[in-house]
């Protein structure tokens, strides 16, 4: 008697994989790489990070209210466009003066601009507006006008308990005592200028147009600047004010 003729292995797999075949329900396909879709009659989450990366526009003073209205969606702006701020529990100094919503804004890991001093303290309503005028005005203006790079942006600091005017002929409480204002003085230039509201602010010069330009933008994003243009005693800064008010000079 002659032995069994042997199948050849392939032809035994392919067999075996009929049978499983038939006796398996089949499964689906693998969904393609990427983002799962959104479920029907759900919207998509909204992203973070784009008001500071996104060019100034008409909304772009009340979006920046919007979205510093609570301060987790203010951090989640901030961190997802690569700034530093750490916020610090609320505290209360006096009877008009205080931080709600604050903390200290660091390094914009997007820009070459730093602050100084650094690490202001501000609400992050007031860090979430100054991180879009850098981005969005203060740096393209330098390089379009005065042909160079900020690389430091010089200030007299956000938070102080006094008045408006540093309490000269007023008994009103100032945005400062809430840190919610920033006074800019200049900015200085990778060539190494250094340019000043002091110096730079009157005539028709680059220094001046820029300076003019970052205030305009600015008002456009805070609720109030003032500039040299409202009284003496602005004439060496830029008050940068976070708030619902509505005043540029």
């Amino acid at each position: 008697m002659s032995s069994p003729r042997r199948l050849p292995r392939s032809a035994v797999l392919a067999g075996l994989l009929s049978i499983l075949a038939g006796c398996s329900p089949m499964l689906p396909e693998r969904p393609p790489y990427g983002p799962t879709p959104a479920a029907p009659g759900r919207p998509e989450a909204a992203l973070v990070g784009g008001l500071i990366d996104r060019p100034i526009d008409g909304a772009t003073g009340s979006a920046v209210l919007r979205e510093s209205t609570d301060l987790n969606r203010c951090v989640a702006e901030l961190t997802a466009a690569r700034v530093r701020f750490s916020p610090t529990p609320d505290r209360v100094d006096s009877a008009a003066c205080g931080q709600v919503q604050a903390g200290l804004l660091g390094a914009d890991m997007g820009t070459v601009a730093r602050m100084n001093p650094g690490d202001v303290r501000m609400t992050c309503r007031l860090a979430l507006a100054v991180s879009v005028w850098r981005r969005q005005s203060l740096e393209p203006a330098a390089r379009e006008i005065l042909g160079s790079d900020v690389v430091q942006i010089d200030h007299m600091g956000a938070y102080a308990c006094r008045n408006v005017n540093n309490g000269a002929g007023s008994t009103r409480i100032s945005a400062h005592a809430q840190a919610a204002a920033l006074d800019v003085s200049g900015v200085r230039l990778r060539d190494g200028r250094r340019i000043t509201l002091t110096a730079d602010w009157r005539g028709d010069g680059p220094e001046a147009r820029f300076l003019r330009r970052v205030r305009d933008d600015a008002c456009r994003i805070f609720g109030t600047v003032l500039s040299p243009d409202y009284n003496a005693v602005h004439h060496d800064h830029l008050h940068l004010e976070a708030t619902e008010t509505r005043f540029c000079r």
